[in-house]
């Protein structure tokens, strides 16, 4: 009589055997086979399903444990205590073309570890609730009467000086940061606004605001910071060892060793304004020059800095590219477009004797807006009339030329030059128009998919306009999408979709782009990456060591620059002064 003995496979415990004796006489030996081998594809299966569903379950654990761990540093809620000596404050002022915002920046004692960067978050009130503050209109407007800048700021920093514990003040760094509406002004005016910052703020409070604290910073600069704050935010600047986490063999700049190090991949930016557009990405790798012309210009665009407390540790040390496009924002970029339809049309009109768009019967066909949508284009005292076509392809090829491509290698928008891009092991997240175009109105913001992004697109620019505003009154879109946003959607997702993929020639079946308006519940403003690059040689005023009282841990855990260490080398980036000084970057060529 046969027996089948299974016991290879399984633990001891489940060793047993089957006997055709021991089943029933009245099933003939055919059914008594099949039953057999039922009962061991059963076990097979029931093994392979223990060990997938275990294998995800500590999979997923190791996940979760990593998100809680960046989880925890971001989403914190809890009320800054103020009451612990040991936490540290830092204030950064935002003053933008609109307005000003001040953010204060906490951070508890430095581990003494100098390879570990500050632990730094927003501050929070009693009630949770992040400490900023905002003001308008933006410092610029008081270009012509800078004697009031300080007066207009004052309720900024008395805000913070009411949440900064006042015996903490006199060691707290204040940095006023001024961006866009102050880079357009003469520099006349803009010294005379930073010197009246300068001359009063000392008198009324005691915050450490030297004379590097207060500066107008360029866009390259800006965006530096954006990338900062972002990667610390997702944790790429924790250098600990991850099986799950994806890694980049990187030439560190300014090393002695040519050999690479392995270390986390760090994710690059897009972000797409109403007036400019920004890349910024770390460049892993040494680049060569297609020509000295090409190189030349590349100086002004890579930024190379050590976020580290030590300059001669080279673990934090990131080479990093950025590049900002004035006039490539989505509503800069409709504007440039009208303005060559109308000339266009006004030009073709007197050669050829017609009268397209100068009356609503005979409009222009527009295959950027939605289809049967009516507009206009009011120039110079004249009207130009539009219908909408919804033709997504069209309105692509119709917009190609207004990337100023060249035949250059490694250049994107302008013909500006770009580095190349690892499209196979990398990670980028869209801001702003990147986000609002996959998600305000075609709802598929995330992980950003070509084909079906294309596809959506192509369906609304199709669809008729009383459909979109029937949805529209329906509440089917975006709570903050309004009329313009529908009205103008065509366009700008065919703008982003040609920015991105022809611009800065990223491959229709790239995956690793996840457009985003937060990063883990959180708006992450540039701001952050500014505190954290000021204040890298803060980690910092005491660390104790055993049997011996407390060290300055400027002098103890970090190796500080010397002033003649602190010049700028080879368009390195590192600290100007011997005091906490800015991030200083090539003159910018596009920004």
């Amino acid at each position: 009589m046969g027996r089948i003995s299974i016991s290879c496979l399984f633990p001891a415990s489940w060793h047993f055997s089957i006997s055709p004796a021991g089943c029933p006489r009245i099933l003939n030996t055919h059914l008594r086979q099949i039953i057999v081998i039922s009962i061991l594809a059963a076990a097979v299966s029931l093994l392979y399903f223990s060990v997938v569903i275990i294998r995800n379950k500590y999979g997923r654990l190791s996940r979760d444990k990593k998100f809680q761990r960046y989880l925890a540093r971001v989403t914190d809620i809890e009320a800054t205590d103020t009451n612990n000596p040991n936490v540290n404050y830092g204030i950064v002022v935002d003053c933008g073309s609109s307005g000003s915002r001040i953010f204060v920046y906490c951070w508890p004692r430095h581990n003494g570890n100098p390879h570990d960067l500050l632990d730094i978050r927003q501050m929070r009130d009693k009630n949770r609730k992040p400490v900023v503050m905002k003001i308008k209109p933006g410092i610029s407007e008081f270009a012509t009467s800078p004697e009031k800048v300080s007066d207009y700021i004052s309720p900024l920093l008395n805000f913070a000086a009411e949440h900064v514990p006042r015996a903490k003040h006199k060691e707290t760094p204040l940095y006023i940061l001024c961006t866009a509406g102050m880079r357009i002004l003469p520099e006349s005016q803009q010294s005379a606004i930073l010197e009246d910052l300068l001359t009063d703020i000392p008198v009324h409070f005691d915050f450490l605001f030297s004379d590097s604290h207060a500066e107008v910073i360029s866009g390259k600069q800006e965006g530096v910071y954006a990338w900062i704050g972002i990667n610390f935010v997702l944790g790429r600047f924790e250098h600990i060892e991850d099986d799950d986490e994806a890694v980049v063999e990187v030439n560190i700049p300014g090393s002695e060793s040519s050999e690479a190090i392995l270390r986390k991949r760090t994710a690059g930016i897009l972000d797409m304004g109403g007036v400019s557009t920004q890349i910024a990405y770390e460049v892993p790798k040494t680049v060569s020059f297609a020509s000295s012309q090409q190189e030349e210009i590349a100086k002004n665009l890579l930024a190379e800095f050590n976020l580290g407390c030590d300059v001669h540790q080279t673990e934090h040390v990131y080479r990093v590219y950025v590049a900002t496009f004035l006039g490539f924002g989505g509503n800069a970029a409709r504007q440039r477009y009208e303005d060559r339809i109308f000339a266009n049309t006004i030009q073709k009109n007197r050669l050829l004797g017609k009268q397209t768009g100068l009356i609503p019967d005979t409009p222009y066909l527009d295959p950027c807006l939605p289809l049967d949508i009516k507009d206009e284009i009011q120039q110079n005292g004249q009207t130009l009339y539009l219908r909408g076509t919804g033709d997504f392809d069209l309105c692509r090829e119709t917009i190609q030329p207004f990337m100023n491509k060249t035949n250059e290698t490694q250049t994107s928008l302008n013909g500006v030059y770009q580095p190349p891009i690892h499209f196979q092991n990398s990670e980028f997240y869209g801001f702003s128009e990147f986000y609002y175009c996959t998600e305000d109105v075609l709802r598929m913001g995330g992980d950003y998919n070509a084909a079906t992004f294309t596809k959506a697109a192509k369906d609304y620019c199709a669809t008729k306009w009383s459909i979109l505003r029937e949805r529209f009154d329906r509440g089917l879109y975006a709570s903050h999408a309004d009329l313009h946003r529908l009205k103008y959607q065509c366009f700008k997702s065919a703008w982003m979709f040609e920015v991105f993929h022809r611009g800065f020639s990223f491959p229709v079946n790239y995956k690793n782009l996840k457009t985003a308006l937060q990063v883990y519940d959180k708006e992450v403003q540039w701001t952050l990456g500014a505190i954290l690059y000021r204040t890298r040689f803060l980690p910092l005023r005491s660390v104790r060591f055993p049997g011996k009282s407390e060290a300055p841990a400027a002098a103890a855990v970090c190796h500080l620059p010397s002033c003649s260490e602190g010049a700028l080398h080879l368009g390195r980036l590192v600290a100007e002064r011997c005091t906490f000084s800015p991030i200083r970057v090539h003159r910018p060529i596009v920004s």
